[in-house]
């Protein structure tokens, strides 16, 4: 194990690409100790084409952005090394990473459907219930730098949310979540979240505030409809 470890760890001399491979397949490693080797490494595909969606869109913005970083059973991120312009910007970036991820799941539910693969299916399940948890309205997930572009005060809401899904399925994960998100949820409680970003960063049209928040819910809807669905298909079976 420690000789795997250090192998991991030696991929980091190669940049940005060797921390994102170690770190994966640390990851798939990790996951396969509970879930075997085929699901681990299906599950970490499914979060590195997630996260390849916020790599994408940032680069296409123009941010100077790192390549994906794994953590068993937390995830992955990308780091922002610069942030962005205005609030747009964010959830733009932000919305991305669900389109691509749910985008990936949908292809292994049409491939279990083609393949008859109850093992795909299940896949499926783990990637649509992935996004969708992504997508609670609540900093610093995805859904919380998507509604910041309708108002932060939106995070509110994320509470109760993360709170009712933590009573569901409690986790440290979800702790964590709750943790950084503090902050976030304070400021927006006192109002004064305008004061940590730069002048005329909340500043958007109204009509890009509807665009985004159609994409918003209705890709949260689409998602809640499927791991309904796809619940349903698994346990028929």
């Amino acid at each position: 194990m420690i000789k795997a470890l250090l192998a991991l760890l030696s991929l980091a001399k190669f940049g940005k690409a060797g921390t994102t491979l170690g770190t994966m397949l640390l990851s798939v490693g990790v996951y396969a100790l509970q879930h075997g080797w085929a699901y681990a490494a299906g599950l970490v595909g499914l979060i590195f084409c997630h996260e390849m969606g916020h790599f994408l869109a940032a680069r296409q913005r123009g941010l100077d952005v790192g390549a994906p970083t794994f953590i068993p059973f937390v995830g992955a991120w990308i780091q922002l090394k610069n942030l962005p312009h205005d609030v747009e910007t964010e959830a733009y970036v932000g919305i991305a990473g669900p389109v691509v991820g749910t985008a990936a799941a949908l292809a292994c539910y049409f491939a279990a459907g083609a393949y008859r693969s109850p093992f795909l299916l299940s896949l499926a399940y783990s990637g649509l219930l992935l996004n969708l948890f992504n997508l609670l309205p609540i900093s610093p997930l995805d859904g919380g730098r998507i509604t910041a572009i309708l108002s932060p005060r939106i995070w509110l809401l994320g509470v109760p949310m993360l709170v009712a899904v933590f009573l569901w399925r409690p986790s440290m994960l979800l702790l964590l979540v709750a943790l950084f998100a503090l902050p976030q949820v304070v400021a927006a409680w006192r109002g004064d979240f305008a004061s940590q970003r730069p002048a005329g960063y909340y500043e958007v049209p109204l009509a890009k505030r509807a665009e985004y928040a159609c994409w918003y819910l209705g890709l949260a809807a689409l998602l809640a409809v499927l791991c309904y669905e796809v619940h349903g298909e698994l346990s028929q079976r």
